[in-house]
């Protein structure tokens, strides 16, 4: 019971930052609380196994996110139809601003606000798998590379790789509707 007490006590603070991350990973709000849901559940189980202090919150990420890979891994041998409608809104750069009225604002900022947030939520979609959890958890989440290594359980230097190749993807995704606001000069050739 002692232990029960002490699982809530610490894991539960943690619970909204799982709930976005899995939504951004899942794009469902069903299936980021069953993910949120298996999470808790597999932490809970796992608990006496959790090494005080070390990183609770890495800790839990790494559930979330390998019970993620593995579900993905089930749906893609049997496949479903993905209803889009059930896409909720993502604002990655409001998470990524910073406070404006204490600092002004940015040159990010304020090309920031020429993108909308279908256009930057469309680009970190589009990423593959592989780069999209990387860039997810590092950029929106603020883990280290090596946290993130923990949580994929992937070399450090793969996780460095894969975020230098996300990004680029992320930028070349958002480059064309960059060069339509004018934030970008085509380059001639």
């Amino acid at each position: 019971m002692a232990d029960q007490a002490h699982f809530i006590e610490q894991a539960m603070e943690y619970m909204p930052s799982l709930y976005s991350a899995a939504m951004r990973m899942t794009r469902n709000p069903a299936d980021a609380e069953d993910l949120v849901q298996e999470t808790y559940l597999k932490a809970y189980r796992a608990f006496g196994s959790f090494q005080e202090g070390t990183n609770l919150k890495a800790w839990l990420y790494r559930i979330l996110t390998n019970s993620y890979i593995n579900i993905y891994r089930a749906k893609m041998r049997s496949p479903e139809i993905d209803d889009l409608e059930d896409v909720e809104d993502f604002y990655l750069y409001h998470r990524l601003r910073q406070d404006k009225d204490l600092f002004g604002k940015s040159a990010e900022d304020e090309a920031l606000d020429l993108f909308t947030d279908d256009e930057v939520k469309e680009a970190l979609e589009s990423l593959p798998e592989h780069f999209r959890i990387p860039v997810i958890l590092a950029d929106v989440e603020g883990f280290s590379y090596k946290e993130i290594a923990d949580i994929m359980e992937t070399p450090v230097g793969t996780i460095m790789s894969r975020l230098h190749r996300g990004r680029k993807a992320l930028q070349k995704a958002l480059s064309q509707y960059g060069l339509e606001k004018g934030l970008l000069v085509a380059e001639p050739g």
